[in-house]
């Protein structure tokens, strides 16, 4: 079907010069809060996401009668930083075939991983057109600019599906879940475990509790100013410990304007202890919307035995129960969390090469590297700790 001539296809250097208003009733309503005009203007506004990091913004908008009907938040990327999904394999094979792997077109969040992109389409319109209008105007862009391809990371699973029947490879990955099975409380999600991992769980607990530490949930509007100054120091210094392999993507600059624009879906986890007097001793930053809960990044001022446990995993899960959240994902990394009642699931990234070559060869081949990680997530999940019953 040929697109019809009063449809406007408008590529955007910055999400500030869309209409915050106009790109929210496309946004709003996905379960996702990370495609939303606030978080991506924070990412750009902030110097986080920006050309000279390497993300070059360049949103896609489709218009209608001056009317907003669909937006892709997409950037052109340089290299593979800030993406959480590795794909350091492609690049290579692609140097060996003497083809160029960057520049790229990406579309995601930046720098956060956790399932949910799509094309944002108005109510109303046959989103599956449009959608095959949009990857067709993507694949000209991209041929356009000598973009080495285009790829959509932790693509929203019955997206992804759609998108993968239009040329597009899906690649799996495994990712974390937490999905609220009607739990009364959180005795009663403790009682999915088998006894050796309950008594482990109850220790660490108590043994924050002996030490005289409490972690309280603290929701966007009793935040104070502080709590993000906080935030910002400890999200560095854990990525500092790591070194050239830690994540300190994020400016200063996105906390200090983390508040106003997006305070309203924030949940810390801030613990103190009777020792450190005023001052945090650890925090983590939640987001939450709907019936979602989502872990982001977390700090401390001392390393302390198991306050992380408490502060990103058991203290939100208790809150999230309390709140009717029904899935918690706590994103990248970590294999401690399949012992605290996470498990894995798979997530979908969606590429397409323009070089056929490397095209081919991903064609060929990702069939049997999907399985392969299937067969690893279902591996895994039949080891947690669980009950007979409940595995």
């Amino acid at each position: 079907m040929s697109r019809p001539s009063s449809l406007e296809m408008r590529w955007i250097p910055q999400i500030a010069a869309i209409d915050r208003d106009a790109w929210d009733r496309l946004a709003q309503p996905m379960q996702t809060p990370f495609l939303e005009w606030d978080w991506l203007w924070l990412m750009e506004a902030s110097g986080s996401a920006a050309p000279q990091n390497g993300w070059a913004p360049r949103h896609l908008t489709v218009w209608s009668g001056g009317e907003l009907i669909a937006a892709a938040p997409l950037y052109i990327k340089r290299h593979s930083a800030g993406e959480f999904v590795f794909d350091h394999a492609w690049a290579e094979l692609a140097g060996r075939l003497g083809v160029s792997y960057y520049p790229k077109l990406v579309g995601m969040s930046p720098f956060t991983p956790l399932i949910g992109y799509r094309f944002l389409t108005a109510a109303g319109v046959d989103e599956q057109v449009l959608t095959g209008w949009m990857l067709n105007e993507i694949e000209e862009f991209c041929r356009r600019h000598q973009l080495a391809g285009a790829s959509f990371l932790f693509s929203d699973p019955l997206w992804a599906e759609s998108v993968s029947r239009r040329g597009y490879c899906p690649w799996v990955h495994p990712s974390f879940a937490w999905v609220n099975e009607n739990f009364h409380d959180f005795n009663d999600y403790l009682a999915r475990f088998n006894s050796n991992q309950r008594r482990n769980i109850r220790r660490e607990r108590s043994r924050l509790r002996s030490q005289g530490i409490s972690v309280d949930m603290i929701a966007g509007g009793h935040l104070q100013r502080s709590h993000y100054e906080v935030m910002y120091r400890y999200y560095a210094r854990t990525n500092d410990q790591f070194g050239p392999w830690g994540c300190k993507y994020l400016t200063p600059e996105f906390f200090r304007l983390l508040p106003e624009r997006f305070g309203h879906r924030l949940v810390f986890a801030v613990a103190r202890s009777r020792a450190s007097g005023g001052m945090p001793l650890a925090m983590s930053m939640c987001v939450a919307k709907g019936e979602r809960l989502y872990g982001r990044y977390w700090g401390s001022l001392q390393k302390t035995d198991c306050l992380h446990f408490e502060a990103c995993y058991y203290r939100p899960i208790e809150w999230a129960i309390a709140h009717g959240i029904r899935l918690f994902d706590p994103g990248a990394g970590g294999g401690h969390k399949l012992r605290r009642g996470f498990r894995l699931i798979a997530n979908h990234s969606l590429h397409r090469f323009h070089h056929p070559a490397l095209r081919r060869v991903m064609e060929t081949h990702i069939e049997a590297i999907n399985r392969s990680e299937r067969d690893e997530i279902s591996a895994i999940n039949r080891e947690l700790p669980l009950r007979r019953q409940t595995r």
